[in-house]
């Protein structure tokens, strides 16, 4: 009898062994981080409507930190430090909007741990106006591992909002079915992307209450249906 006590008292001492063990790998699970920049439709996103309250819902309003910051009419090249034009040298103050952000980034991460990184971009439409839709795949694979170096992060998440339709129906430039297809195949090359589709954002009634139809920003619903798509794609690819 004092036998099947004393085993009995072995297996209580590992049950708690093992349970005190995985305590410290419970409390070390960090943060998922949330980059959401880009120019004018990331800018008119607000976050608070339908994008923080999806990833909050999925992994708790403590496990995410999101950073929003985006600037409407801005070329890529803003962003990515070596951008340069097809067949020149790079060219002076790149980068500065990036410059911007990445400081930001690193103020909201002060002292916290950071499991997942995903970055979220929603811009091109400066780029295909300016005709510089043959260097554009070039600049966002750049500024995609801009950011996994700097943030000392080797697997960054990319979630890519496509260009509407908007310039293949209006003067949106030559090059903007081209960026499109760039920004389809950049989310598609990266080891953890996506891309969401914009088509159907633009028609409907604006934040000012403006009904628009193929317009170069989207509807005030639109903006919501955006956030929600970038949040869904997000939480795939994190859980994947």
């Amino acid at each position: 009898m004092s036998q099947i006590r004393g085993m009995i008292k072995t297996i209580q001492l590992i049950l708690s062994s093992l349970m005190f063990a995985a305590a410290p790998v419970i409390a070390a699970e960090g943060k998922h981080l949330f980059i959401l920049s880009g120019q004018s439709n990331m800018a008119g996103l607000k976050p608070q409507e339908s994008f923080t309250p999806t990833v909050e819902k999925e992994f708790g309003k403590d496990k995410v930190i999101i950073v929003h910051n985006a600037q409407g009419g801005q070329p890529i090249r803003r962003w990515y430090k070596e951008w340069k034009p097809g067949g020149g040298k790079v060219a002076e103050n790149n980068g500065d909007l990036y410059a911007q952000l990445i400081a930001k980034v690193k103020v909201a991460t002060k002292g916290q741990k950071i499991e997942t990184v995903t970055f979220l971009w929603m811009q091109g439409e400066r780029d295909a106006k300016e005709g510089h839709g043959s260097v554009y795949e070039e600049s966002l694979k750049g500024l995609i591992k801009q950011f996994a170096t700097d943030l000392e992060h080797k697997d960054v998440n990319v979630v890519i909002g496509r260009l509407s339709d908007y310039g293949t129906k209006k003067n949106g430039g030559k090059d903007w079915e081209k960026i499109r297809k760039v920004q389809e195949k950049v989310a598609t090359d990266a080891a953890k992307g996506a891309w969401v589709d914009t088509d159907d954002l633009n028609d409907g009634k604006a934040r000012g209450g403006k009904e628009i139809q193929d317009d170069l920003h989207y509807s005030a619903e639109g903006y919501v249906t955006f956030g929600k798509r970038l949040a869904d794609a997000a939480i795939k690819l994190i859980k994947s």
